[in-house]
């Protein structure tokens, strides 16, 4: 069976056949988990007498793990023994091997975070006909909006593509974090509900990281006071010097992208909707202000002013959000000088 590919996960989880041995591995320990849950679910159907636990003693004895799969519950079916945090040792890959040749039709699930595929266990489990390897690694854009949508439909309800896409960009790839949101998420809106973009941001955000994309948002249009006054609130709230440089950074860098569109002759709408990550909808007025207020090489410019910035924070001396609220509110000074 050796690695499966990741449109073939899915339907593995939800049936794993005769397969003996599933390795997870990957830098990402909430995906594995959730994998090895889902994979529970399957086999032990609910029963608890169905799921064994193995601690790292249990390596101790090669066999240990075929025995413990080859066992039959009282209420009969299929017995699930998990491993956690195998690590690649020799008794690791020998109660591995063991397993994938045992007998009988239980299933040894194996958690080995950051495992490389050079590993004496990785060979071993890839090079069976009775095992399997999924690689949980971290989850960025359309696969991740599309993981949060599947995650939201198990907890029963629905999200816009819009507040999908905009949660992809706030929640970020850890997934036992991201989970977690995704409950609140789901409780907020109510069993049968739909998750919105206002539904999102009222949730999930973080009031210093709305406050300060409101202040870059204001900044590159020219509204110096606006700015101001959320740089404020952004600070009161926890933010720091580094975090609104860098912030402040990345803005200027995806509006620089689709200045050059711009300045090849497409509308700033559509340069707007090219950018990926996708704008999020409530910031595209304010971005595509920007983009008539800015050319190009204004923009490189200010990145590299930013860039200067965040050294100064680090080395100088200087009171460092003094220097990151400089920087922001010169960059919004300097549009409301070309407006």
């Amino acid at each position: 069976m050796a690695k499966l590919d990741a449109r073939r996960t899915g339907a593995f989880l939800a049936d794993p056949g005769a397969c003996r041995v599933v390795l997870l591995h990957g830098d990402d320990p909430g995906l594995i988990r959730e994998r090895c849950e889902a994979l529970i679910r399957t086999v032990t159907e609910g029963d608890s007498l169905r799921l064994v636990e193995a601690g790292k003693e249990m390596l101790r004895a090669p066999n240990a793990l075929a025995n413990e799969a080859a066992s039959s519950p009282l209420t009969g079916g299929r017995v699930l023994v998990r491993l956690r945090d195998a690590g690649d040792g020799k008794q690791a890959v020998e109660a591995a091997r063991a397993a994938l040749s045992g007998p009988g039709p239980g299933l040894v699930v194996i958690e080995a975070p950051e495992l490389r595929t050079s590993a004496a266990l990785f060979k071993a489990v890839e090079g069976s006909a009775a095992g399997a390897v999924i690689a949980c690694y971290r989850e960025r854009g359309a696969e991740l909006s599309a993981s949060i949508g599947r995650i939201l439909q198990e907890l029963g309800v629905s999200a816009e593509p819009a507040a999908l896409e905009w949660l992809a960009q706030r929640l970020g790839e850890d997934r036992m974090l991201l989970r977690r949101e995704l409950e609140k998420l789901a409780l907020f809106v109510g069993q049968g509900g739909k998750v919105t973009p206002e539904a999102a941001v009222a949730c999930v955000a973080e009031g210093s990281a709305l406050d300060l994309e409101e202040a870059l948002m204001a900044a590159m249009a020219g509204e110096v006071a606006s700015a101001d006054k959320a740089l404020d609130t952004a600070f009161a709230e926890g933010a720091n010097a580094v975090q609104v440089v860098r912030a402040a950074l990345r803005h200027v860098q995806r509006l620089h992208l689709a200045s050059l569109a711009v300045a090849a002759g497409a509308a700033p709408a559509g340069a707007l909707e090219a950018l990926r990550p996708p704008v999020f909808f409530r910031h595209k007025p304010a971005m595509e202000r920007a983009l008539r207020v800015w050319r190009p090489d204004a923009l490189e410019a200010a990145g590299a002013a930013l860039l200067e910035a965040e050294r100064r924070t680090k080395t100088t001396g200087l009171p460092a959000n003094t220097i990151a609220r400089n920087a922001v509110t010169g960059l919004a000074r300097q549009a409301a000088a070309r407006r």
